[in-house]
């Protein structure tokens, strides 16, 4: 039976064990350029024992930052400071990934210690939002303009380019943001998608736009390196996004050279009623990995040991993400390994406090 810190292989990529790190936006960038504080603090979780790190929600244009001060890879100049990243990733035995995404109608926002409210138009951070359809995320939002065919295109070759520049950055997993409510995930639910379009209406139409980056990313993407897509695997609210959808959406994404489904839930609309119990979306990637017989990554509250390693051996999941489990201890998963009494992969500098 599989075990929380036995490796785990996909592709070309073995991670030492399936703890992963969730990318969590830092909000703590200039110009979408990583600084000293992306290598502290996704080194530092790499150091503590994690098998891979996925940098967080990385803007693949500047209007789909979800505020000023995230980080990006839009740019060829971005490239150069995100090796510093990948570089202190793998020194300390963790696999570098990266999500890349577009915030979509909830790009435009303030940082959250600041109250994360949108920015408003006669500030000079100030951009005009866009989305699946002019529906705004709140009152309090923007209300977004409405893509174009070409603005749709124009977005989907951003992602492309975004791609190869984290390849060129050292990143060797790579994961679509495809949940939350951001532009991709926008144009998959019923309640932000009302395009007449080719683009909106049916399941087929709705996630068309998720498919066709994903198929355009897999054509840069190299074949031997894990391409893994983050979903909401449910909306929580009647007439949204549902579970069985998203079952189905993992046999397209499957299809199309996806690897892995990283399962999360929510973030389209502001006020469902998302459960707040630990482990509360395991049950979307177990569903998943059943009914689309792909690899799964479990995300949601998980902050236990015991619990991570039951969703592994129990087959509901191939990797657990901790986010904000992961905040509070970044030696999370050395800590983990000695209470389940499996190999930690203690640094040798860490030996003598374990």
């Amino acid at each position: 039976m599989t075990q929380l810190f036995e490796p785990f292989t996909l592709k070309d990529i073995t991670l030492r064990n399936r703890v992963g790190v969730s990318p969590m936006c830092q909000y703590s960038y200039r110009d979408g350029f990583s600084n000293d504080w992306q290598v502290v603090h996704l080194g530092t979780r790499a150091a503590g024992g994690a098998g891979l790190i996925i940098a967080e929600a990385t803007a693949v244009e500047a209007p789909g930052r979800i505020t000023p001060f995230d980080v990006g890879i839009w740019s060829d100049e971005h490239i150069e400071p995100l090796q510093r990243v990948t570089r202190v990733i793998k020194d300390n035995g963790a696999v570098a990934g990266i999500q890349i995404g577009h915030a979509g109608r909830k790009a435009c926002t303030g940082q959250p210690w600041t109250g994360g409210k949108p920015v408003q138009p006669d500030d000079p951070d100030w951009w005009q939002v866009v989305g699946a359809s002019p529906l705004a995320f709140s009152p309090a939002h923007q209300v977004p303009q409405e893509l174009t065919i070409e603005g749709i295109d124009k977005i989907r070759d951003a992602f492309v380019l975004a791609a190869q520049r984290s390849l060129e950055a050292g990143f060797e997993w790579m994961e679509l943001h495809g949940a939350h409510g951001y532009l991709l995930q926008s144009f998959c639910s019923p309640l932000s998608n009302k395009r007449s379009d080719h683009y909106g209406g049916s399941f087929e139409n709705r996630v068309r736009f998720l498919i066709e980056v994903v198929q355009a990313v897999r054509g840069v993407w190299p074949e031997r390196l894990p391409l893994t897509v983050r979903i909401s695997g449910y909306e929580w609210v009647e007439d949204g996004w549902t579970l069985e959808e998203s079952v189905a959406l993992a046999r397209l994404l499957k299809a199309e050279g996806v690897d892995l489904v990283d399962c999360s839930s929510g973030g389209n609309l502001p006020k469902a009623p998302v459960p707040t119990d630990p482990g509360y979306q395991v049950f979307i990637a177990e569903a998943v990995r059943k009914g689309a017989g792909i690899a799964t990554a479990a995300v949601g509250l998980i902050t236990q040991a015991k619990m991570a390693d039951e969703i592994v051996r129990n087959g509901q999941a191939d990797l657990v993400l901790l986010g904000r489990e992961m905040l509070r201890s970044p030696y999370w998963a050395l800590h983990a390994a000695k209470e389940l009494g499996q190999p930690a992969p203690v640094p040798p500098q860490y030996l003598r406090a374990y």
